[in-house]
């Protein structure tokens, strides 16, 4: 993987911050991407030495500054084989008729619109070097629709919609298009949803095993690691105690 470069956005936590490290240890050259520069930062301390580390300190759903800043990298970190558009929230869990526009512009302005913005900024080079590896983390809510999941399930269809899109335009340049759509993660996501109530966010994840960063961390490992005429296009991956969006088999006899 040497001299191989990696794009990951949000990468200050979760998911992110498992897969820049992960993809530092096989070798790549990372390019972490968030809105807390002091996470950026300590990130740099739990990646080898062997690897390159370029922080980027932008919020994804800033158009103009996601254009400037990924449109004026530096020569040498130009040439992206692996994008990943992790950046993503949930705000809320209100039904629809009682929803906030504010959580509804949050959850499309970074779930779909950052992505495109992003993406958009990567692409023209991966077409013309005709290679690269896009990864889109999507959600099992981009499969399925729940109860006040409304919105945010709205921003994983489109998401996953998107993926599929980009398959199909981005094949005639060889570039693989890969979304993974994870089930219950423990990561940062439900604090954030339930806006800081540590309590009623802790409860999601209790009386079973959930899914943990590193678990998708991995699934990106052996994606990138696949040959070239293999792609793991599109990938559901769910803690063994959770068959869809809304069972999930708490407190089973061990």
């Amino acid at each position: 993987m040497e001299n191989k470069i990696a794009l990951i956005t949000g990468a200050t936590s979760g998911i992110g911050k498992a897969s820049a490290i992960t993809l530092a240890k096989m070798g790549y050259d990372i390019i972490a991407t968030g809105r807390r520069k002091d996470r950026l930062e300590d990130l740099e301390k739990e990646l080898p030495s062997t690897s390159r580390y370029l922080p980027l300190v932008f919020d994804v759903r800033d158009r103009e500054k996601v254009g400037e800043i990924l449109g004026s990298l530096p020569e040498d970190w130009k040439a992206i084989d692996v994008l990943i558009n992790n950046a993503g929230n949930a705000h809320g869990m209100d039904p629809i008729q009682t929803g906030s526009l504010d959580d509804w512009d949050a959850m499309m302005d970074i779930n779909v619109k950052g992505l495109l913005y992003v993406s958009k900024a990567i692409i023209p080079g991966m077409t013309e070097r005709k290679s690269g590896t896009i990864i889109n983390i999507g959600s099992i809510a981009g499969k399925e629709v729940y109860p006040n999941g409304n919105v945010y399930c709205g921003s994983k269809h489109a998401v996953d919609a998107i993926t599929k899109g980009m398959r199909i335009d981005l094949n005639p340049f060889g570039i693989k298009v890969i979304g993974i759509h994870p089930g219950l993660v423990e990561t940062e996501f439900s604090l954030v949803r339930f806006k800081g109530d540590d309590q009623r966010a802790e409860k999601v994840y209790q009386g079973f095993e959930p899914l943990v960063a590193q678990d998708i961390a991995d699934i990106v490992e052996f994606v990138v690691n696949r040959p070239p005429h293999v792609v793991l296009a599109d990938i559901v991956v769910l803690p063994t105690a959770q068959a869809s969006a809304t069972l999930v088999q708490k407190n089973l006899p061990q």
